[in-house]
């Protein structure tokens, strides 16, 4: 009886989570829908049109060193990452010592993870959940592979305040205070306490928190084996306990974020529109602030149009142009994001011992 209860109550989150994202979706979807109605789908085709298919394949290939830096900074917070004893995993040292998973296996784990926050209709923190149970079949302990990823997805969050610090000081120097500049500035104060009191609670026992909602989405997604997450509170704290790898992380995920300013002057160059880099900070710092406000959405849709509008138009780039930028972001995240889900299907059958060609 007790276990039908807990399968019922499981079942019940499941439930909840996945009507919660189709709700989200379908917001978004007819935010975009009225997007394209209201700025003209064709003239928005047409700005999008200037790209070619060179241009595109430009912007897909310039993302891959932002992924690159954005892995070389998980690697570094999530530490050296202690293996579990019974399934000591590849990369682990001989006497079965701990040893950090390679950086190629990073980056192939944050491909996974921007492809899942993007593609599947979950909200924008899925992929996080994804890859720290894909870091556990590799053998890294449940408690470090969450508190890592955990770490990243926070020191992220902190950086990400930063660039749109950058980005707003640059709009003002460079269109002087507006209602949007000043409604930002209050956004991004709250957003500021919020980073600042998630470390702080971390040294409250946010961990303990933590624990329980790994558990109860363990039960929801299927993944019993989240009862083994103790000890995450010693493994995610211990990521920040070095001063010097939390700076060199911050480091990388900083510059991170400073090539999505300049793939934004790609794209812009493509259409046609040659803009400095500072303009480009504003549009990518200001529109991905924007987007991380509408995380329940899946893949932010509709609003991250609705972002690069409002903060394109400041700059006096018209609106078809800026939702033609947003949807060359959104073609180079499909393409760059199949073949990570399949990547992710392929792993997921390896570590379950199936055949790993099978899709």
């Amino acid at each position: 009886m007790i276990g039908r209860r807990r399968t019922s109550s499981a079942s019940s989150r499941g439930s909840h989570l996945r009507l919660g994202a189709l709700v989200g979706g379908l917001v978004g979807l007819g935010l975009t829908a009225w997007l394209l109605a209201s700025y003209g789908i064709v003239r928005i085709f047409e700005v999008l049109a200037r790209a070619g298919w060179i241009g595109i394949v430009v912007v897909i290939a310039f993302h891959l060193p932002q992924m690159l830096f954005s892995a070389l900074g998980w690697q570094v917070i999530a530490g050296p990452g202690g293996r579990s004893s019974g399934n000591p995993g590849p990369g682990a040292r001989p006497g079965g010592d701990p040893a950090a998973p390679h950086l190629r296996v990073y980056l192939l784990l944050r491909w996974i993870r921007e492809a899942v926050n993007n593609l599947l209709p979950l909200a924008q923190i899925g992929g996080e959940f994804v890859v720290a149970r894909l870091l556990q079949k590799r053998g890294v302990r449940l408690a470090q592979a969450v508190g890592g990823t955990i770490a990243d997805l926070m020191l992220e969050m902190g950086t990400q305040v930063l660039f749109t610090v950058l980005g707003l000081v640059l709009l003002v120097r460079l269109v002087g205070h507006s209602e949007v500049s000043d409604i930002a500035t209050r956004a991004l104060l709250i957003a500021a306490l919020v980073v600042a009191g998630a470390f702080v609670a971390l040294w409250l026992g946010l961990a303990g928190v933590i624990e329980r909602a790994v558990l109860r989405l363990g039960r929801s997604f299927g993944w019993p084996a989240t009862g083994e997450i103790g000890g995450l509170h010693d493994a995610l704290t211990g990521c920040f306990r070095a001063p010097g790898r939390v700076t060199l992380a911050a480091v990388w995920h900083l510059v991170s974020w400073l090539l999505g300013g300049i793939e934004v002057c790609l794209i812009l160059h493509f259409f046609g529109i040659d803009i400095s880099i500072g303009p480009g900070l504003i549009i990518e710092s200001l529109g991905q602030a924007l987007k991380a406000v509408g995380f329940a959405v899946p893949g932010a849709i509709g609003v991250q149009e609705g972002g690069y509008v409002v903060v394109c138009r400041l700059l006096g780039i018209e609106p078809q142009t800026a939702i033609a930028l947003s949807l060359v972001k959104r073609v180079r995240e499909a393409v760059l994001g199949i073949p990570g889900l399949i990547l992710w299907h392929r792993t997921e059958a390896k570590a379950a011992g199936e055949p790993a060609t099978s899709v």
